[in-house]
């Protein structure tokens, strides 16, 4: 026994499987890589180089994902709704009533510095005061408004893809975060699956020494790996009872999980109200919008103008006094929307929203579930597959010629 082990050729037939489960492993490695890395196109196009295949079809994979998930656990006026209009109301009032005299200062002093300056401190002070008073109101009514219309101020899809395709980064963390389970399986299966080849490798090569033999079962190793491990992770697509257990594909059986992961997500990082209302302000339906805030304010601005009319259209004359309106309009705009950027504010609605979508995604069937990671490798997949076997074929190949010393 002793003998046998110190002959050289029995190491190098006993090294056959430890290579196959190498080139499995190295192989599903460098297909994960590949299916992320770069974010960016390296290279020469339009063939001589390489993007991540999420990264290069950021467009698609966005809207896929958008389809697969949001469009079918929650409509935008149910998004809406849990973020709570009137929470919203309040906490625009909250943010803006202790800088209401520097926002009408700014405002004014920008526009009509002379006059402003020059009218009486009591007339000024009547003015923070009616614009105080009126605000609360105010701002009820413009979010009530908002909410009417949200369905059609508000193209969600677009809004995501667009987040998602600016940030190919983030599209990654999606897929990576809500596949973390699986990524690691395909890995890792690489080994376990190459070396179970390898023994049948050993055992080819030990009866028929062609040098073509390990190239061609390299090929095969690194195509099956990938392959097999592929499949383990989407079938079979609903539970089959086997005695006491149930086989199921692994991503779908950690639909609890990767529901959770994927909401997060989303609703801290994408669906935030700052992210929402910057939408609605600089979507397609962005100026509708604008013409909303506009009209809500302009009641304030007439009725501030009414404590001294006759003094407020001579100092200003009529063009002047439509002009301001049109500045106070923009302003209220302004001011709104850095409201919805406080982070505390955002993080706590998305929890309310994070609630409904993770209670809606865990309810969907596995057919619709699997969609959310399954087009990840159905994209390309023949691509990162022949990758896989073409660098099997060469390990096979270096094996022939620097292990067994075989001249081709």
């Amino acid at each position: 026994m002793l003998e046998i082990l110190q002959d050289p050729e029995v190491w190098k037939f006993i090294s056959i499987p430890f290579i196959a489960a190498l080139i499995g492993w190295s192989t599903n490695w460098l297909a994960i890589k590949l299916t992320f890395l770069p974010l960016e196109f390296v290279g020469i196009r339009p063939f001589l180089g390489w993007q991540g295949i999420i990264p290069s079809k950021a467009q698609k994979m966005a809207q896929i994902s958008v389809d697969a998930t949001i469009s079918k656990i929650g409509k935008v006026q149910e998004i809406f709704e849990q973020i709570d209009p009137q929470v919203l109301a309040q906490h625009i009032v909250e943010t803006v009533e202790p800088r209401i005299e520097e926002y009408v200062d700014e405002t004014l002093l920008r526009e009509y510095p002379t006059v402003w300056e020059n009218l009486p401190e009591s007339f000024r002070q009547r003015v923070y005061d009616r614009v105080r008073k009126s605000t609360p109101n105010l701002v009820d009514n413009l979010v009530d408004d908002v909410s009417a219309n949200i369905e059609q101020l508000l193209d969600i899809k677009t809004m995501v893809t667009e987040q998602l395709v600016a940030d190919k980064r983030l599209l990654n963390r999606i897929f990576l975060e809500c596949g973390t389970e699986e990524f690691r399986f395909i890995i890792n299966s690489g080994l376990y699956f190459g070396f179970t080849f390898g023994l049948i490798q050993m055992v080819i090569w030990y009866f028929f020494q062609e040098w073509w033999i390990l190239p061609v079962c390299g090929l095969i190793v690194g195509w099956a790996t990938n392959w097999i491990a592929l499949n383990v992770i989407f079938r079979p697509l609903n539970p089959i009872p086997i005695g006491p257990i149930s086989i199921q594909g692994l991503f779908l059986k950690r639909q609890k999980a990767v529901a959770q992961a994927f909401c997060r997500i989303i609703t801290q990082e994408i669906l935030t109200i700052g992210n929402i209302m910057t939408a609605i302000m600089n979507g397609s339906q962005g100026e509708r919008a604008r013409n909303l805030v506009r009209k809500h304010i302009k009641p304030i601005v007439d009725d501030t103008a009414g404590l001294s009319k006759p003094l407020t259209q001579l100092a200003m004359g009529p063009k002047g006094f439509a002009s301001l309106k049109q500045k106070v309009g923009e302003k209220a705009i302004q001011i709104s929307e850095n409201a919805f950027f406080d982070p505390v504010f955002n993080t706590d609605r998305a929890a309310a929203v994070e609630m409904i979508m993770v209670e809606r995604m865990e309810a969907l069937s596995p057919e619709e579930f699997q969609d959310l990671l399954r087009p990840c490798f159905q994209e390309d997949e023949i691509k990162l597959i022949l990758i896989g076997a073409a660098l099997g074929a060469l390990a096979g190949l270096a094996q022939v010629i620097f292990v067994f010393n075989i001249q081709i």
